[in-house]
């Protein structure tokens, strides 16, 4: 089997493009390194270049017989997104909609798309499942409804099969520090706060006034080596059973900020020094997924999503890490 991975050198692409090697699947990485990391392919065939440029696509397609295409290369800060919207909508529709286009010129059935929690928006109830509405709130989230919504349009006329995963909040990194999370700007809560605790300059906590527990957001973190396994079982289902399926990806478990701050304050002995800010636009305060149906029809189980592994996973990659 060979799968083209765009956006593979990136965070959640590097550690799914090598977790697919591990399984005997021949990859090639196609990223242009805006956010990515040459150094974090570590398996695979890298190309470097956009997945919005049809004649390449179109060559790197003719070159190579691709079984699927999973895809990771989109524009992923929410308030980046709130300040440059253009830019969003560029890249997670417009490059999209090439992507797709290519795909299905070039006889390639299965896509694996990943999506996000920002979907769907404020949360009516929670733990959040697949029925639950989807009303973004920012520009990051609508683009990437529409690409859902491009998906379910492609299947019906083209017949293309795809898996969508939403992510709530991709945490941690590989065990071995090989590879890891590695944004410029980084806006991630879990690297931030490593940041502070090991330079002491306070880090911002975005609202303290939220209907928590505490007052601050409320997220679900789902280890990044748990969501490499779900992209694998999800390219997987779709291809034995021929059909389209979207699946929330989380632990099912929230965790305030103030909660994330004492818990790493405790798996490192370091003091986290942060100060409270007002909150940030397009932030909803709850974000908690339920992932019983990925556990059901995937068998998947995320076994590495402890909140003290995904800490201390963290912050050993961040000690020693590569680029």
């Amino acid at each position: 089997m060979k799968v083209l991975i765009t956006g593979g050198a990136g965070y959640i692409g590097s550690h799914t493009n090598r977790y697919l090697s591990g399984k005997g699947i021949s990859t090639v990485v196609l990223d242009d390194l805006s956010d990515g990391h040459e150094e974090a392919v570590v398996a695979g065939r890298f190309v470097r270049g956009s997945f919005g440029d049809r004649e390449l696509l179109d060559r790197l397609m003719t070159e190579e017989s691709f079984d699927a295409v999973i895809h990771f290369a989109a524009f992923a800060s929410v308030p980046d997104s709130v300040i440059r919207p253009a830019r969003y909508y560029h890249n997670n529709v417009t490059n999209v909609q090439t992507l797709l286009d290519a795909c299905v010129a070039h006889g390639i059935k299965y896509f694996v798309f990943s999506s996000s929690a920002a979907t769907f928006g404020n949360p009516q109830y929670v733990p959040m499942d697949e029925a639950h509405p989807q009303e973004p709130i920012n520009p990051y989230g609508t683009t990437k409804l529409i690409g859902e919504k491009l998906l379910q349009d492609y299947e019906r006329a083209y017949g293309l099969r795809y898996c969508a995963f939403r992510y709530f909040c991709a945490a941690g990194d590989s065990r071995d520090g090989m590879i890891g999370e590695a944004h410029n700007p980084e806006t991630h809560l879990i690297p931030v706060m490593i940041k502070a605790a090991r330079d002491g300059k306070p880090f911002k906590v975005f609202g303290n006034d939220y209907d928590t527990r505490d007052g601050s957001c409320i997220r679900d973190f789902i280890h990044v080596l748990d969501l490499a396994e779900a992209h694998y079982l999800g390219m997987k289902y779709i291809m034995e059973n021929d059909k389209s399926e979207d699946f929330n990806l989380g632990s099912s478990q929230g965790f305030t900020v103030l909660e994330m701050i004492q818990a790493l304050q405790k798996v490192t002995g370091e003091k986290v020094p942060y100060e409270i800010a007002g909150r940030r636009e397009g932030d909803p305060a709850v974000l908690v997924a339920s992932n019983e149906k990925a556990k059901q029809l995937l068998g998947w189980n995320p076994v590495n999503s402890e909140i003290e592994t995904i800490l201390a996973d963290a912050w050993n990659w961040e000690k020693s890490r590569r680029y």
